[in-house]
C-alpha cells in the first residue's frame, strides 16, 4: 500500500483556505500520513511552489520528525517538536510561509510532501534551507505521498 499524506483544512487538488496563506493568518495547515514502510526510521516534510516566477519557491520543511509521529496539528511552529527541525524557507526564516503567489500570476501549486526515512537524523547540520533537507530527504527516502493545494491572488 502506497503512502497517502492529507488534510482536513483541503482536500488535494482543492483551493488552500486563506488562513494558510499570506493573505490570512499565515498558519501551517494540518496534515497527516498513512501507510508509511515498517523501516520508517523518521519523516520529512517539504512544500513547495514548482510555479514560482524564478522556479521553484519552497515554503516550508520541517525533519527529524519521529517515526512514530503520523500528524502536524495546525500552525505547528519552530522549535515546538522536540528533536524536529525546521529549516530555513525561500522568505529567509525557519518555520512555514504560506501560499504568497505575485498577484495576478496566475494559479500556482503547492506541493506538500512527506518523505519515509531509513535514517534517524537526516545528514544536515547549522541552518539548511528546505531545499537541502528535499535533497537529502529524497537520497534517504524509502517511499514518500503527496498532496497538492492551489492558490491565486
Amino acid at each position: 500500500m502506497a503512502m497517502k499524506l492529507s488534510s482536513t483544512a483541503f482536500p488535494g487538488g482543492a483551493k488552500v483556505p486563506v488562513k494558510y496563506t499570506c493573505d490570512g493568518a499565515d498558519l501551517s495547515p494540518p496534515l497527516s500520513w498513512s501507510a508509511a514502510p515498517p523501516a520508517t526510521r523518521s519523516f520529512a516534510l517539504v512544500c513547495a511552489d514548482p510555479d514560482a516566477p524564478a522556479g521553484t519557491w519552497y515554503h516550508w520543511a520541517v525533519y527529524d520528525i519521529p517515526a512514530d509521529m503520523t500528524a502536524l496539528p495546525e500552525d505547528h511552529s519552530p522549535g515546538q517538536g522536540g528533536v524536529m527541525r525546521d529549516a530555513t524557507n525561500d522568505f529567509g526564516r525557519a518555520g512555514y510561509g504560506g501560499p504568497c503567489p505575485p498577484r495576478g500570476h496566475g494559479t500556482h501549486r503547492y506541493a506538500f510532501t512527506v518523505y519515509a526515512l531509513k535514517v534517524d537524523r537526516l545528514p544536515l547540520s547549522g541552518k539548511p534551507r528546505c531545499r537541502d533537507v528535499e535533497r537529502a530527504a529524497k537520497a534517504n527516502a524509502l517511499d514518500h505521498a503527496t498532496l497538492i493545494g492551489v492558490y491565486a491572488r
